[in-house]
This record gives C-alpha cells, structure tokens and sequence, in this order.
C-alpha cells in the first residue's frame, strides 16, 4: 500500500485587479488573474512505507512549499495529496506556537491538533519535557526562548508518539551539537521501527545517512529522483554550472552513475592509485601508504589552475577533502598544452568498504567562481583489513589500550 500519493501537485500566487474578481474565482467563476506566479507545478511521486525521502534543491527551489501542501497547512492550487497515515511535521521553526503561552500550553495545543486526547497528552507531558531538556523554561512563555529552545520543543512533541510518516524542514540544523544527535537517534529508532521519514535538508551527509531516496526539485518542477548520491552528484553540478558549462551523466561499468561538468579550460587526463611498489592498486590494506597521481591538461589560458579531490564512502559522504588552494599551491598563468601531474601521498586510513574519489579543477578555493572540471566517480578503491585488529566504523584510528588492576 502506498503510504503518501503525490499527483500533479501545482502552487499558484495570483493577484487580480479588485477583491470582487478573487471572490467571483473563489466561487469558481472562470476569472483571469492580472498575475500568476508558479511556486511549484506537475509535482508527482509516491512513497513507500518504511522509504526514506530527502528533499534537495537550491533556496527558492519550492522544498518547504511542498512539504506545507503535504502536511495541510497550505491549500494547493492544483492536484492532489494522499495520506495513509499519521504525520508528524516539523516545518518552520515554532510554526504554531504562540508566543505567550508557557512551552507546556503549547506542547498541550500542538498534541491536540495532532488528534491525541487530554488523557493522552497528559500521560506523554514528562517525557516531553525530559526530551526537550530545557528545564524549568519549559514552564515559561515561548517568547522568552532561543531559536534553539523551540526547536527542541517543537522536536519533542512531534516526535511523542511514533508517526507513520515523518516531515522535517530544516528545524533540526538550528540549536546545538548535542540536540542535533539527540533528534536524529530518534529519527533513526523511528526508521527501525518503520517510520516513514521526509526530510528536506541542505546537510548532504544527513540526507546520505538517513535517507535511501532523494528528489531534486529545480524551478519548481522534479528534475530528478533516485538515489541519494546520484542526487547530489547531480545538484552538485547544477549549482557549479556556469554559461558555456555542460553537466554530463553516464552509467559506468559497474553500474553506478558518473556526473561531470564544467566550462572545460582544463581537464583530468590520466587518475590512478599507486601502492609503495609504485604499482596500480584496485584494493588497499588498512593503513597502507598510497599516492594517488592526477594528471590534469590545459586547454585554454586561465589565470589561476587549483586542483581539489574528495573521498567519499559508499553512501558518497565525503572522507576527507582538500584543494592546492588550501595548501597554497596554486598554478597561476597556465598556458594550452601544459602538463602537470599531481602526486598526492597519504594513508589509507580507513574502514573496509568501497570509496570513490572525486576530482574538481578550479580557480580558486571553491567551484563556484569558475569550474573547469568537476568530475564524481573519477576513480574507485577498496579498503580491506590484512592484518589490523578488527575494528568498526569509517575511520582507522588505532588505540593504546592499558588496563591496570586496581582490586589487589
């Protein structure tokens, strides 16, 4: 069964000339706008139970529109949206709390919109507020919090009771480090428990990490939908697009799905990974020294040249990233047909698991002055443990571990 069904959804702002034509519309007369601006518009998609969704797109794109014709707090202009669930939403910070009311009257209020009944609110009221974690303020008027405050309100009691669907807006990239993990080992005790999450964020790692699917909006319209690192591989390229650029998409041999773009200036030749034998290398121990050699072409003058690459996991967080910017060593005055090969020696510090490497040619410290080359996928390695202790994680970080016996 599907849980949420998203069909043509449209958003339109319209003005008219005179009050009496918006109410001669509202009436279903076919009167004509003076204006008629699209936020969002053909929007379809259906989701699963148990999916998770990351909403991604730049400032303006039509995210948190979507998400306030989803949850009912915002009427569409066409289409329509079923639910066959529970939603819990967390959209703009302390939407619907009033700011006079004690945080604990606003916990009240906003449980009893969700449909839960006094008996109920009452009974969940002290876990609520030991979520929250905001002391004897929880007691005082809203107005008196920090942005950080709300959120952890407004986190606790739409998050009470398990939801079959899940819609967060950004909320939780306000408020401190500790709340932030705190919020988000609930979303995934939720997901466990088969949760239903939405989530639109601009943390790549937060949607990578939590999410199996992402939907990218652009102009108000889906442009893409599939998997998470693809998505983003994909905005990526969007947003470092300039006028002569072209973004570029291919399925590689293993499947997996290659974004480049750029204006083109200077380009990635040759990549490989090299053992201490000086030997290429598809799998690395744990730990080994490795060079990784670039080889990058000019084709046009430019004022500067930098080279920047990523690692990144399976699920395309980055590992580790830097730029000849950052270590200031920059290329100034490059001429059409230099040659330069980059040699970048470093330990393969990391957990077993497949990596990928991305490279980026630009001119300064990021791709959005001028992006020559921005390449994901450019090149692939597994790391396998041989002869370390077994560990767990993402990160080789090999301790020292005493033990003293302090009984005798």
């Amino acid at each position: 069964m599907t849980l949420l069904s998203v069909k043509d959804l449209g958003k339109a702002y319209r003005s008219y000339r005179s009050e009496w034509q918006r109410i001669l519309r509202w009436f279903g007369l076919p009167v004509k706008p003076s204006e008629e601006h699209w936020v969002l518009r053909h929007i379809s998609f259906d989701i699963q139970p148990g999916e998770a969704i990351g909403i991604v797109g730049q400032n303006g794109a039509g995210k948190s529109t979507l998400l306030k014709m989803i949850t009912g707090t915002l009427q569409s202009t066409e289409g329509q949206v079923q639910v066959n669930g529970r939603i819990a939403a967390i959209l703009e910070l302390g939407m619907g709390f009033n700011p006079e009311l004690t945080g604990r009257q606003n916990v009240f209020h906003a449980a009893g919109l969700m449909g839960f009944s006094a008996e109920q609110i009452n009974k969940a009221m002290p876990d609520i507020k030991a979520f929250a974690e905001i002391g004897e303020y929880f007691d005082e008027a809203v107005r008196t919090y920090s942005s950080g405050m709300q959120m952890r309100v407004a986190f606790a009691v739409a998050t009470a009771y398990r939801p079959e669907i899940l819609i967060v807006d950004e909320a939780l990239s306000v408020g401190d480090a500790y709340f932030q993990h705190k919020s988000f080992n609930r979303i995934r005790e939720f997901q466990e428990q088969g949760t239903t999450l939405l989530i639109v964020s601009h943390d790549r790692g937060a949607i990578q990490s939590l999410c199996n699917r992402a939907i990218l909006l652009e102009n108000g319209t889906v442009i893409k939908d599939g998997n998470p690192e693809e998505i983003f591989d994909f905005y990526n390229a969007i947003i470092a697009e300039k006028e002569n650029s072209t973004v570029e998409v291919k399925t590689l041999a293993n499947g997996k799905i290659q974004t480049s773009s750029g204006t083109g200036e200077a380009k990635v030749e040759e990549i490989g990974l090299y053992n201490n034998k000086g030997e290429v290398v598809e799998f690395v121990n744990v730990g080994d020294l490795v060079e990784l050699r670039i080889k990058v072409k000019v084709y046009q003058s430019v004022e500067t040249l930098v080279l920047g690459y990523g690692i990144k996991d399976r699920l395309g967080q980055v590992m580790y990233g830097t730029n000849t910017w950052h270590t200031e060593q920059v290329i100034n005055h490059p001429q059409p047909g230099d040659e330069y090969l980059f040699s970048i020696a470093f330990s393969a510090n990391f957990g077993i698991g497949s990596y990928s490497l991305q490279t980026a040619l630009v001119d300064r410290d990021t791709h959005l002055t001028a992006n020559y080359e921005w390449r994901d996928l450019a090149l692939m390695f597994n790391v396998i443990n041989i002869n370390k202790a077994q560990f767990a994680g993402c990160l080789w970080n090999e301790p020292k571990i005493m033990i003293e016996e302090l009984t005798k």
